[in-house]
């Protein structure tokens, strides 16, 4: 069996006296899509970042690629660029244009060619839908337009997994369906995904496994289908009722 692409290994993260993450551990296999659900305050975008050190931990270990992960080591730069992050709110620059946007960090940080750059961006334009927009303003681009142009941002340094942080909760209803197809494309090209959502019909229809969290601990994990139609525990059960408005 191959060595896991990330792998949490009783992960504890506390802020102050409250603990967050109590005693986390599962490993994600190359090109699985792990969708995160949960009640809110119990960890689950907590554990996104902390996979590529915007939070450290205080116990417990996180490996990417078989190298472990400390938030505040020179190394986490190199991690960083293998990792692409995709947040509830989209953090565009509102003096560039949505082509600026996703170049600047090759360019800026990598050192990368604005030639070899620029190529890059308009093929992931076309990627995200959004060709016809790549001179827009983040002021001039709806909110799904917003986080498709985040997307193609992650996306512009080759990353080797994708976290997505709740991608569709700032968004208007009308708009969490365009994010929505693009996420699907991508999982289509067997990419490996960590995405926290409360969106249930994608996690079923996309997702490889799905993991209910709760108190800061993984409290089930399974099939998402499987965990939908029957979850196991009585704390799953609740929280999907609420979710779905039926009873499970």
């Amino acid at each position: 069996m191959s060595a896991p692409v990330l792998q949490f290994d009783n992960v504890i993260k506390r802020f102050g006296d409250r603990t967050i993450l109590d005693g986390i551990s599962t490993r994600v296999a190359t090109g699985e899509i792990v969708c995160f659900i949960g009640p809110s305050g119990t960890g689950k975008s907590t554990l996104l970042r902390c996979v590529n050190g915007l939070e450290d931990i205080q116990g417990g270990e996180i490996r990417f690629e078989d190298k472990v992960v400390r938030a505040r080591h020179r190394d986490i730069i190199d991690v960083r660029r293998r990792i692409g992050m995709i947040f509830q709110h989209f953090n565009l620059y509102p003096h560039l244009t949505a082509l600026e946007n996703v170049m600047l960090a090759p360019v800026v940080v990598h050192r990368e060619t604005r030639k070899t750059v620029e190529e890059r961006a308009r093929a992931l334009f076309e990627k995200v839908r959004l060709s016809h927009r790549i001179n827009a303003y983040p002021s001039q681009l709806s909110g799904g337009e917003q986080q498709r142009v985040a997307i193609a941002r992650a996306l512009a340094a080759n990353p080797h997994i994708l976290l997505f942080d709740e991608p569709t909760s700032a968004l208007d209803p009308e708009t969490v369906g365009e994010v929505l197809a693009v996420m699907r494309n991508l999982a289509e090209e067997g990419r490996t995904m960590l995405v926290v959502t409360h969106e249930m019909r994608f996690a079923a229809d996309v997702g490889t496994r799905m993991i209910f969290m709760d108190g800061g601990k993984i409290v089930e994990e399974g099939d998402p289908r499987e965990m939908l139609a029957a979850p196991k525990s009585d704390r799953a059960r609740r929280f999907l009722s609420t979710i779905t408005g039926r009873p499970v």
